[in-house]
């Protein structure tokens, strides 16, 4: 299931986010690179749709024909959970 990209809150959702939309928990507009499964801070632009033109800002809302939402959000919110816990759990006293 899709998460948002800002807070990882799960989202119930089809593939068609529309550009107004935003996240019911934080507000974090949807429609936006972070939210996109070609976003990827390591490509060119910072996006692996080759012709998408480039946007930005990447955590607002954009007019991208070539958005589709990513499901990877949701594991990389929990992923970070994890990590700091491992943290906490290393450096305790």
């Amino acid at each position: 299931m899709p998460g948002c990209f800002s807070c990882g809150d799960e989202l119930e959702m089809g593939q068609r986010v529309g550009r107004r939309e935003a996240c019911p928990s934080c507000g974090a507009d949807l429609h936006c690179c972070k939210g996109c499964r070609f976003y990827d801070p390591a490509a060119y632009n910072e996006c692996h749709e080759p012709v998408a033109e480039r946007v930005v800002e990447k955590e607002k809302a954009n007019f991208c024909d070539y958005f589709e939402f990513a499901d990877r959000q949701t594991e990389v919110v929990q992923d970070e959970k994890g990590a700091k816990q491992k943290l906490e759990e290393l450096f305790k006293k």
